[in-house]
């Protein structure tokens, strides 16, 4: 088989362990939010959508200053 392969259910459950014991139970829910928020974003950036595209300028006329400048 794959050397590098996902891992298989005894390997998930030791990395939750390891998890578990580096951050303790208290901080797993901040720790998931966190990853989850991350992960979202990632998702977003992927998409294009992210929180600067909400200019008052459309990107056509953007595009179309950055060609005119170009003439000169």
């Amino acid at each position: 088989m794959g050397a590098f392969g996902m891992p298989g259910g005894w390997e998930i459950i030791a990395i939750l362990a390891v998890v578990l014991l580096l951050f303790g139970p208290s901080q797993l829910p901040k720790l998931a939010k966190t990853f989850g928020k991350s992960a979202k974003a990632l998702k977003d950036g992927m998409e294009g959508k992210l929180a600067d595209d909400d200019d008052d300028e459309p990107k056509e006329s953007v595009k179309a200053e950055k060609s005119d400048k170009g003439d000169e």
